[in-house]
């Protein structure tokens, strides 16, 4: 058989398989339990299964065949019920035994409803086989009174046996849930981690978007008096960035819409997020807000995933918001080098030294703390790159980060 005629074969399985998987537990517990009472007539399987007692031997009878099937049938509501099914099934196990009808495969339903009980058991496990145990030990007497050649090792070793299925179960169940509480706890740390990273970035969006706008509108008012030809740029200003800031809450929005969306939806929302492309227009918006700001970018710019664009773009955007916030109008550089393996950013905005406009106020967030750019410098190492600010001996504060590439496969 050939590699290419195995691989066919498998995946006309697989579909089975799934469609069987597919289907409710009661329809399973339903096949299972129909399965077993048919292969408990089948002459070839007559002599495997659950045996305790060795009484003479009695002639097949309707009664029998009654209890026959009470030990299988009651396995279709093995995991809904599962301590009626265990009753039902072992008070049937208990009476074929006691009127000495001959081992049937059917017998072997008292194992599966034990292991079942042991997995699906939610209440009174404790109970369920303590009255398991007591109907054992009443078996046991029953059978020494009709006659058994059991002894007590015989029927303690039946009962250990039974002892290890019930635990069997139990310990699948605990390992269940074991595995149940390990995915509800990385459940809350993934939720817990993208409500930081929402935060951060309404954090970026709002902050910068805020700030530019307060700046602008101070120096429209400004111009009203002082130059009323130019206060219709100022106006202009802070127009366009409101439109940029609902550009970027509307990305965000999309975001928390595309949970379990499919691939071109989230490829369309990557569409819309900021990159590194659009430097420019932060650049741009600080200088109509009364920024001075130099821009220099070196290298060969190449296509890079959402999340090392987006953290590109929020390096400028948060080091500009600083600087519009707490050195307004001293000049700033932004430098962006594309390496190899690299993007390094700077931006470096100038001051006197021990000036106030040389650093943020120590009552208020800025960059030497804070949500802004401690959060970034979070996003900054989750794509195992470095962030750096502080102040310059020299008067000034700068930011500088450097994020290792990641270029797209084609």
């Amino acid at each position: 058989m050939t590699s290419h005629q195995a691989s066919w074969g498998l995946s006309r399985l697989r579909v089975p398989l799934n469609r069987w998987r597919e289907e409710g537990a009661s329809f399973q517990d339903g096949v299972l339990a129909l399965v077993l009472a048919l292969l408990a007539f089948a002459p070839t399987l007559s002599n495997i299964g659950a045996q305790i007692g060795d009484l003479p031997e009695r002639p097949a009878s309707g009664l029998s065949v009654a209890l026959t099937l009470a030990q299988t049938l009651p396995l279709a509501a093995r995991r809904r019920w599962p301590a009626a099914c265990l009753a039902v099934v072992a008070a049937a196990f208990a009476a074929h035994q006691a009127l000495g009808f001959a081992t049937t495969f059917g017998s072997v339903g008292l194992y599966v409803a034990l292991y079942s009980a042991g997995v699906h058991q939610v209440r009174f496990r404790r109970s369920t086989a303590a009255a398991a145990s007591a109907g054992y030990v009443a078996l046991a007497f029953v059978l020494n009174r009709l006659g058994s050649p059991l002894g007590v090792a015989d029927f303690s070793a039946f009962y250990l046996t039974l002892a290890a299925i019930w635990l069997v179960g139990s310990s699948v169940r605990v390992r269940r849930a074991q595995e149940a509480e390990r995915r509800r706890l990385a459940a809350e740390v993934a939720t817990a981690a993208e409500r930081a990273r929402i935060a951060r970035e309404l954090h970026d969006v709002v902050t910068h978007h805020v700030t530019a706008m307060v700046v602008q509108a101070d120096a429209a008012q400004f111009l009203i008096t002082s130059a009323p030809e130019r206060a219709g740029e100022g106006l202009v200003a802070v127009s366009d960035t409101g439109r940029r800031a609902l550009r970027e809450l509307r990305y965000l929005l999309g975001v928390l819409e595309a949970t379990g969306e499919s691939a071109a939806g989230e490829a369309a929302h990557a569409e819309r997020a900021p990159a590194l492309g659009r430097v420019t227009d932060l650049v741009e918006g600080a200088r109509r807000s009364g920024q001075p700001v130099e821009f220099s970018e070196r290298g060969e710019r190449r296509p890079q995933p959402v999340d090392v664009e987006l953290a590109a773009y929020r390096v400028v955007q948060e080091a500009l918001t600083n600087a519009m916030k707490y050195a307004a109008g001293q000049p700033t550089r932004v430098s962006v080098h594309h390496g190899g393996e690299r993007i390094e950013i700077t931006v470096i905005t100038d001051g006197t030294a021990g000036s106030p406009q040389a650093a943020p106020v120590p009552h208020g967030p800025g960059p030497q703390g804070g949500r802004g750019l401690a959060g970034l410098g979070a996003r900054v190492r989750m794509l195992d790159g470095q962030l750096e600010a502080g102040p310059r001996p020299e008067g000034g504060f700068e930011v500088r980060a450097t994020i290792p590439t990641k270029p797209v496969q084609e």
